[in-house]
């Protein structure tokens, strides 16, 4: 909260300077503030017993931190880039996560799941770090090969006593939220490339961790 006080400055130059750093600081708040409070609220609009299967979709990508900094990481990339990429990286990425999420319902195996997750979030996490960009297609490819573990862990995890569609619209809708508001940070960042490589490096930290 910023507190307003009748004091004048003589110095135009030191009053913008404040009014950046303020704006900066609430920049700063608010884009951690939305990571915690949206899905919290997303989950206090669903009726019990409305849409069976629908809320343990919607909850599984918040409730591992693989998935929730992979997915996040993934609208900060695309905010990083150009042109198409933008809105072509996420769309990208729940493409193949639903089919990623349907092997998983139907039981094919795929190794390495975890694996591959972890490592998801380092490489993503670096290459948030240093701004590297690749052509849209090759991009839409890599992270793509992310997604359909990621989709694929959805479904391999549903509750048995959950229904398949509105699980899968559940964890889509989770996942397009975690994209937007990595959108929405990495494009109020985008002036900003120190607190960005922060952002990625933290990222790519974490995926050290999960790694080991």
């Amino acid at each position: 909260m910023l507190l307003f006080m009748p004091v004048t400055v003589r110095n135009k130059r030191f009053f913008s300077i404040f009014v950046v750093m303020n704006k900066i600081t609430l920049r700063r708040l608010l884009v951690p503030s939305l990571v915690l409070i949206v899905p919290n609220l997303a989950s206090a609009h669903i009726l019990p017993g409305t849409s069976h299967g629908f809320q343990d979709g919607l909850m599984h990508p918040l409730t591992g931190w693989d998935h929730l900094l992979a997915m996040f990481a993934v609208g900060l990339w695309a905010a990083q880039q150009h042109g198409r990429a933008l809105w072509q990286i996420p769309a990208a990425f729940v493409s193949v996560m639903v089919l990623g999420g349907i092997l998983g319902v139907t039981g094919v195996y795929m190794p390495g799941t975890e694996l591959a997750i972890a490592i998801s979030v380092l490489v993503l996490g670096g290459l948030i770090a240093t701004r590297t960009s690749f052509a849209p297609s090759l991009s839409m490819l890599l992270v793509g090969a992310f997604a359909l573990f990621h989709g694929y862990s959805h479904g391999h995890e549903m509750p048995a006593s959950a229904s398949a569609l509105p699980f899968s619209i559940g964890f889509v809708v989770s996942t397009i939220t975690l994209h937007a508001l990595g959108i929405g940070a990495g494009l109020g960042l985008r002036n900003q490339p120190r607190a960005m490589r922060f952002a990625g490096a933290t990222i790519a930290a974490c995926g050290l961790v999960l790694l080991t």
